[in-house]
């Protein structure tokens, strides 16, 4: 069991997703965790606006963990991506990917990553925004990324940490927020319910 002892309270924090890239910015943020990736049915896109609709998923998670482990502090988040009021959610296959890459390309999306944190059966939620300009790049680039990266896993279908450089021109925002996890608002919401601080905290 892994825990922080803080005085007399041991606090046990557990990371309610199967994300890699959300496990590692925690690690590298200098947090210890467990990892419970609950089985939930997510709300679809469409099912409601953008900015709900991350933070129910993100919500759905973290209370399907509680019930499990109902003393634990517990973070679990959901990123999607928007333009113009559609979500870009994770594309079922590679023709859906090269789609969603079409319809952003050299124009401005927004990534949004919702947050849910359950201590001491309380709720904190809270959304975060960053700001992705693509390229105007051609369909032989996006046929180059798909070779390169993986993305039936990644929402929108692109990952801004694996040769992103392909695809960004620039962004407005939190560079981890778009990778999956806005990790200083984390530790700052952490730190508001009594969270020791990470034993390494990242250095940016």
């Amino acid at each position: 069991m892994i825990g922080l002892e803080e005085g007399d309270i041991i606090w046990e924090l557990v990371l309610a997703s199967g994300s890699p890239r959300r496990r590692d910015l925690l690690r590298e943020a200098g947090l210890s965790f467990q990892i419970n990736s609950p089985d939930v049915e997510e709300l679809k896109p469409g099912a409601e606006p953008p900015r709900q609709l991350c933070l129910s998923n993100a919500e759905l998670k973290a209370n399907a963990v509680a019930r499990q482990d109902p003393f634990s502090t517990i973070i679990a988040a959901d990123t999607i991506v928007t333009l113009g009021g559609q979500v870009f959610g994770k594309p079922v296959d590679l023709e859906e990917a090269a789609g969603n890459l079409r319809m952003l390309r050299g124009r401005v999306h927004e990534v949004m990553t919702g947050v849910a944190i359950y201590h001491d059966a309380v709720m904190s939620k809270f959304v975060d925004t960053s700001y992705v300009k693509f390229r105007n790049f051609s369909d032989e680039v996006i046929e180059e990324y798909l070779s390169k990266v993986p993305v039936l896993d990644k929402a929108g279908g692109y990952a801004i940490q694996d040769h992103g450089d392909l695809l960004v021109e620039k962004i407005e925002g939190d560079y981890d927020n778009i990778v999956g996890l806005p990790v200083s608002l984390v530790l700052d919401q952490l730190a508001k319910i009594g969270f020791p601080p990470p034993t390494s905290p990242k250095v940016k």
